[in-house]
């Protein structure tokens, strides 16, 4: 069974800066890509950024600058700091992963999701 823990999210003001942690764990399994998306109400879900296994990273357009992306393989964890947020930044953010078994069958994984709220 494959898990996806968050951890991070809160309140924060405009300008300020926060980190999401989320680590993936799983027995007899292989991880992927990592990434995280964000879906505010009203709105679709929508990723925010990506890391492959091979450290490539995709930051939506509306992001890139302010947030990074890294990845501790050993530990199947990924960081997502955030910087300069702004209003429009607050959604749930999930952590979402791809995990394979040695039969080689795929799925996609969702962590519960964190609430991230930007407002003065």
């Amino acid at each position: 069974q494959v898990q996806l823990v968050e951890s991070g999210g809160g309140l924060v003001q405009p300008g300020g800066s926060m980190t999401l942690s989320c680590t993936a764990s799983g027995s007899r399994v292989n991880f992927g890509a990592m990434a995280w998306y964000r879906q505010a109400p009203g709105s679709q879900r929508e990723m925010v950024a990506e890391v492959s296994n091979g450290g490539t990273t995709f930051y939506t357009e509306g992001v890139k600058g302010r947030f990074t992306m890294t990845r501790d393989m050993s530990k199947n964890n990924v960081i997502l700091q955030m910087n300069d947020l702004k209003v429009e930044d607050t959604a749930l953010y999930f952590c979402n992963a791809y995990a394979w078994n040695n039969a080689g069958s795929g799925s996609y994984y969702w962590g519960q999701g964190t609430q991230v709220t930007v407002s003065s």
